[in-house]
């Protein structure tokens, strides 16, 4: 017959009172400083996995090369000279498409169940999105870096000097960050990523294509012209070509920062909705 001679623990006071005792509380950290956190987790998202760096360098040099080389001789007698007009648009084209990826990989971490986990914590209930825009706003910076370098090897010679460059690319960067929150709303509504991507390219295929970007509107039919007015990406193409070429086109750049605005408040506002509702 065996007799259990398991003694059970009882803990002393002074063990109890030393991890009972109240310390002093950890401050709720700020809205700032939550967002930033998130965006380094992005960036380390990259670090540990950099092929996801392929659509912010192999992609853009591939469309500059391949529109380059097809069009330039046709559409304007060379490359060179053609290199001018193509590049603030295939510069937009590019990271303008790679927005998708945000809500793509939002999706990815909510099927994960990592989202689910970010909003237990005691923090801003918006710095899990916006920190992650964050981290893709290095991307967005590569990816126009890149173009510049792959455009200044081939020829191209920016009027505004580099002021006029690094003005373009912010400016860029800025309608980037704003456009980014349309796919973040469809991340969370769209069942997968899959259907994130189809329906992401299904919008951004007319948009960049239909646009100022490769051929100038007024050789387009009167019915397409009409659409290419009003298409933000046609006034965010010719307000970074005014800032390169050294002509400020003040009104196209307030058009396209007005129009950032709208998609931060509009999109960003539905995207915390279904945030807080999911």
């Amino acid at each position: 017959m065996s007799v259990d001679t398991t003694v059970a623990y009882t803990p002393s006071t002074e063990t109890l009172s030393a991890v009972l005792t109240r310390g002093e509380r950890p401050k709720r950290p700020s809205a700032w400083s939550a967002s930033i956190t998130f965006g380094w987790r992005a960036i380390l998202k990259i670090k540990h996995v950099p092929e996801q760096l392929f659509d912010v360098t192999a992609f853009p040099i591939i469309m500059t090369l391949m529109f380059t080389y097809l069009f330039g001789g046709a559409l304007a007698g060379s490359t060179r000279d053609y290199l001018q007009f193509l590049l603030p648009g295939i510069m937009v084209t590019s990271v303008v498409m790679i927005t998708m990826y945000t809500g793509v990989g939002l999706n990815t971490d909510i099927e994960k169940g990592v989202f689910d986990r970010f909003r237990t914590l005691p923090v801003w209930r918006p710095s899990a999105l916006v920190g992650m825009i964050f981290g893709d706003v290095l991307r967005y910076i590569l990816a126009a870096t890149t173009i510049m370098v792959v455009g200044l090897i081939l020829g191209f010679r920016p009027a505004g000097g580099l002021p006029g460059v690094l003005a373009g690319v912010a400016l860029l960067v800025v309608f980037s960050f704003a456009f980014s929150w349309v796919w973040t709303m469809f991340g969370l509504f769209l069942r997968s990523e899959k259907s994130v991507m189809g329906v992401s390219m299904l919008v951004l295929f007319p948009l960049t294509f239909l646009s100022n970007v490769f051929v100038d509107p007024i050789t387009m039919p009167g019915w397409l012209q009409a659409f290419v007015k009003v298409n933000p990406i046609t006034h965010l193409v010719a307000a970074v070509r005014s800032m390169m070429s050294g002509t400020w086109n003040m009104s196209e750049v307030m058009w396209v920062l007005i129009a950032s605005a709208a998609f931060t408040l509009i999109f960003g506002s539905l995207t915390m909705r279904l945030y807080n509702r999911k």
